[in-house]
């Protein structure tokens, strides 16, 4: 059983003074056997999300969607990403168990050049 327990927190913002807080919505707990189907949500006023995978503290993070639903190459095809209005959602189909991992959700608006990334899951 692999569990997720959702934490957010603001992490950087490149353009201080012009930060403005996005509204996030998580349940507070996940947790999926090895195979389901985990789907994690991220909501804010941006127009475009990226997924974020760090899977050992304090190392960099790699990309696993950016622009909402592009998947770098060498990234498993299990993982997707989706925009619905204000909310991205990244899905995880036939979740493994290395997978398990902290997953941060990044926004960024092209109009104002405004940033903002969040630790969107964790174990």
């Amino acid at each position: 059983l692999l569990g997720f327990s959702p934490v957010f927190s603001p992490l950087f913002s490149p353009s201080p003074g012009s930060l403005v807080q996005a509204a996030l919505n998580q349940p507070s707990s996940l947790s999926a056997n090895v195979g389901e189907t985990v789907k994690i949500t991220c909501s804010g006023s941006y127009s475009n999300y990226g997924w974020f995978q760090q899977k050992v503290p304090g190392s960099g993070p790699v990309t696993v969607i950016y622009s909402n639903d592009k998947r770098p190459e060498g990234i498993p095809s299990r993982f997707s990403g989706s925009k619905s209005g204000s909310t991205a959602t990244l899905t995880i189909t036939g979740v493994q168990a290395e997978d398990e991992a902290v997953y941060f959700c990044g926004g960024d608006d092209s109009s104002s050049g405004a940033a903002r990334c969040h630790r969107a899951m964790g174990k």
